[in-house]
Formats: structure tokens, sequence, C-alpha cells
């Protein structure tokens, strides 16, 4: 049995938190908005009052906040780092870039390791335990993390600190641009006249076929205005990318920033 800490209890660190319970750890979490917590108490988990409370004697701690909050919820009053002691292994879950996981890292306490290990796959697969993880940091410290991170999905170890953020980004990448290219297909099918469901038959059986699965998958939730925001942190990269630019446009007039990035091709886009 493991003691972790989950800090950030939203919509992805809350099926998280329940597979780490149903796998019989300890589970004390946390979340800037405490009543996301609370039906995890219901369940066995300790609610705590703050990050650094929350990670007090954890052999893990699993974060899943965004790059904005990393700062105040590591390093800020009551701030996690303040209370984690030497062998506790962080597990940075979110995507932030690879510069700011190497600056995270080096800010660590002396004895506590990091691995970005941001996921492939939404609440469904969360759910299910079948995440994709995406590993950065050295081996030793992916192999103490691995049985924590195994109840949750498959471990690809990708390279050091920084390389599974680097990862995610291109897989994003390549997500975005399918999106935004399946977006353009089907509106080149309406134009002709072609019906909808034909074209997303078709389409589903090429070279979009990844796309059509994602789009029309119950379950999946990666709101537009988060994957905008990985696109904008490939887009600091140099060298051209202007698929990808013409992705984060679309991304960028949807109306409704917080609907999945299926709605990209909604019926009514």
């Amino acid at each position: 049995m493991k003691i972790i800490a989950v800090l950030g209890t939203g919509h992805m660190g809350t099926p998280i938190a329940r597979r780490l319970l149903a796998g019989g750890n300890r589970v004390s979490v946390w979340n800037r908005s405490p009543e996301r917590s609370e039906p995890l108490a219901a369940v066995g988990a300790t609610v705590a009052a703050s990050p650094s409370a929350a990670v007090d004697g954890a052999d893990v701690v699993v974060m899943l906040t965004d790059a904005a909050a990393v700062e105040t919820v590591l390093f800020g009053p009551d701030g996690a780092a303040t209370a984690l002691r030497p062998g506790t292994v962080v597990v940075q879950m979110s995507t932030i870039g690879p510069d700011e996981v190497r600056a995270v890292a080096g800010r660590l306490p002396a004895g506590v390791s990091l691995l970005d290990a941001p996921v492939g796959g939404s609440v469904d697969a969360a759910r299910g335990g079948t995440l994709a993880i995406f590993a950065g940091g050295p081996a030793d410290t992916v192999e103490r993390a691995a049985p924590v991170l195994e109840q949750l999905g498959s471990v690809r170890h990708c390279g050091p600190i920084g390389a599974g953020a680097a990862v995610k980004l291109v897989a994003n990448t390549g997500l975005v641009t399918a999106v935004a290219a399946l977006h353009d297909a089907l509106a080149v099918a309406a134009a002709l006249g072609v019906d909808r469901q034909t074209a997303l038959d078709v389409l589903g059986r090429g070279a979009l076929a990844g796309a059509v699965g994602r789009v029309t998958a119950p379950g999946a939730s990666f709101a537009v205005a988060l994957a905008a925001k990985d696109a904008r942190l490939a887009l600091r990269l140099p060298g051209a990318a202007p698929l990808l630019d013409a992705a984060l446009d679309l991304m960028q007039a949807a109306p409704d920033q917080d609907a999945d990035l299926s709605s990209l091709v909604s019926a009514d886009s």
C-alpha cells in the first residue's frame, strides 16, 4: 500500500484519485475549490486543508494543477514543497512546457524526485485505468513510481526530465491539427451536398480515422481552451508550424471555450 497525495481534483483528478483508492492506497486530496473533493471523502480519501497538509508523509504526490497554479501549489504559502520528505516522488501530470518542468525540478527540496508524466486519454480512460502516461525523468525514479502509475494506465519512459512534456506536446499537435483537418473536410462535404454521416464513415476509413474516432467517442473531455493552451506552448518553439497556427485560429474562434475539442466539428459548427 502506498501513501499518495493528489493535488487537484478537477475533471481528471477525481477519477485518478478514485482509481488509486480502489487499488488499496491511502489517498489524501486537496483542491483549490474544496467542494470538488467532498465526493472523494465519501469513498475513503482524506481531504486536506492545504497542499502541505495533503503531502505530509506521502510516498508519491500526483499533481494535476495547471501551469499557472504550479508556483502557488508547490512554492506558495502552505505549498507542498515545504512538507515533502526525502524519497518522495512528485508526479506532474498536467501539460506544461519542458522548460517549466525542468525549472520546477531544480527548485524541489533535496532528496525529492520529479517526474513529468502528462497523459494521453481523457476522463473515460482515467476511470478505466487505460491512460497513456508519458514519463520524463531518471529510470530509477520511473521505476519507483511505476506501481502507482500502472494503476492508471501504461507507462512509456520518454527520456530525462522534460521529455514527457515534450512527447505530450507532439501528441497534442497531432490531435488538434487532425481535428482541424476534419473540420475542413466536413465543410467541403457540406458544400458539395455530401451527407455528414456518409462523410464521417468515409473519413473514418482513411487518414483521418483517428480524428473521427476521437470526436465521436463518448466520455472524452478536453476543453478547447486547454487544447489552445497546449498549441501555444508548441508554437513557442523554433520552426514553422502553419497547420498548428491555423488550428489555433480555429480553436480561438470557437464560441464555447469550455466545450470538448469535438465541438469544433459539431454539426452546427
